[in-house]
């Protein structure tokens, strides 16, 4: 007899989910809230010159590879032209401050209600920074000639209608996760990245008349993808006993048990990332403001852009690139320990009564836990570090200018995709177990 063939987990997964109506009810949900902020991504804001928009976008590189997280808001300027990136900065920035300002270490070890209440602290933190990224935008749109009025009303109009867009986003991608599947957030971030693909490879496939060029990024990518998916999974595996004592009839028992703690390679995800390209960025946006334009004699700021410029050809793109490596490198390494650090798993080991066999409880399980995670960071940090350059390196190996490959954006696509796939076979699984139990 033939053996049976079994189908991808992932599309077994999904034809499951529909068969039951709870998880069809939830995975129509997410579609149709992606439906929903897709709609809202062509909402354009008033007064844009979608001409001068449209040249902007072709003179700056940086300005597509923003567009490609929006979903193509940013080129329309509409209303989510910003996504929800203002309030994943305000995320990260709360949880680098909660371990340093005591107020907020306080309530965030108050249980349920002092992650509520950290939420909520960055809910309200969200609203200020997408306002302030928003009148920057509006800014360099004024300067470059995109938006015609500068007058105070209009401009207050436009950054309220653009945090309004943001927190209208955050607020459906917090409906996904309450009725939804997975991080709504996350997913939020994913529709906007997988929706400007196919323009993305139109533009490239009508721009670039060498195919087989086309064809080697695609091979790129897809093994970009396959690396991204072992090292999201790869983790080291730390052995860990418990021992416990239980008082039964009058009689103390000891019962013990083992198990283990996964530490991941790449324990820091995508925050290095965009750690890192927010500083290597910084320089040429700044510069921007004082550059002289197009057909004018350059200056210092001209240079400066240049410099920090993404699509620069060799040899000045290698300065961008290797900072950029660096960096992520750097900030790899921080951003682990900062985790690491906030999970405090020693102490949590020591209260459980767990141990890690061979090594004594306390200040010697700490100093063990961090030399292992810092020897794993390293395969994580490089891992990072190749994913970052890779756009530079697949530009140059098959000569494609038109698509812009993000290295940020695959981690994310990557990532959500896992997750989700997780999600619905942790759902297929509990439902299973309930159904047993009945």
């Amino acid at each position: 007899m033939r053996p049976r063939q079994t189908r991808p987990r992932l599309f077994q997964a999904m034809i499951d989910a529909f068969s039951l109506p709870d998880l069809r009810r939830r995975i129509l949900f997410t579609i149709g809230m992606l439906v929903i902020f897709r709609f809202v991504a062509h909402v354009p804001l008033p007064g844009v010159d979608a001409d001068a928009l449209q040249q902007l976008f072709e003179r700056n590189a940086m300005l597509g590879m923003l567009d490609m997280f929006s979903g193509g808001a940013m080129r329309f300027f509409s209303v989510a032209a910003m996504g929800v990136y203002p309030y994943i900065t305000a995320s990260i920035v709360m949880q680098l401050m909660v371990p340093i300002i005591p107020r907020l270490q306080a309530i965030s070890q108050e249980g349920e209600t002092g992650r509520h209440r950290i939420n909520l602290i960055t809910h309200w933190l969200a609203v200020p920074m997408a306002g302030l990224a928003g009148y920057g935008q509006l800014v360099l749109l004024q300067r470059e000639g995109v938006i015609a009025s500068a007058a105070p009303l209009p401009t207050v109009a436009m950054v309220i209608s653009l945090i309004a867009g943001t927190m209208f986003l955050v607020w459906l991608g917090e409906l996904i996760t309450e009725h939804g599947i997975g991080n709504g957030i996350s997913i939020i971030i994913f529709g906007g990245i997988v929706s400007g693909i196919p323009e993305m490879i139109q533009r490239g496939y009508l721009a670039e008349g060498q195919y087989g060029g086309l064809a080697a990024y695609a091979l790129i990518a897809l093994i970009t993808a396959a690396v991204i998916v072992i090292f999201t999974e790869a983790h080291r595996r730390i052995p860990v006993q418990y021992a416990k004592s239980i008082f039964r009839g009058g009689r103390m028992y000891k019962q013990s048990g083992s198990t283990h703690i996964p530490l991941r390679v790449n324990t820091a995800g995508m925050i290095p990332l965009i750690f890192a390209m927010s500083l290597v960025i910084f320089p040429g946006i700044v510069a921007s403001y004082m550059a002289n334009p197009a057909g004018a004699d350059p200056n210092l700021a001209n240079r400066i852009v240049d410099l920090f410029n993404p699509n620069a050809a060799l040899p000045m793109g290698l300065f961008y690139w290797g900072l950029y490596f660096v960096l992520v490198i750097a900030f790899a390494f921080f951003y682990t320990m900062v985790i690491f650090q906030q999970q405090d798993l020693p102490n949590t080991l020591q209260r459980q009564g767990g141990f890690i066999p061979g090594i004594r409880p306390g200040k010697h399980t700490a100093d063990y836990l961090n030399g292992v995670i810092k020897r794993i960071t390293w395969a994580g940090a490089l891992f990072l570090g190749a994913v970052a350059v890779m756009p530079f390196l697949a530009r140059e190996i098959t000569n494609v200018q038109v698509i812009q490959l993000s290295s940020m954006g695959l981690l994310i696509v990557v990532g959500v995709v896992l997750d989700t796939m997780k999600q619905l076979e942790a759902q297929l699984v509990m439902r299973r177990y309930e159904g047993f139990i009945r």
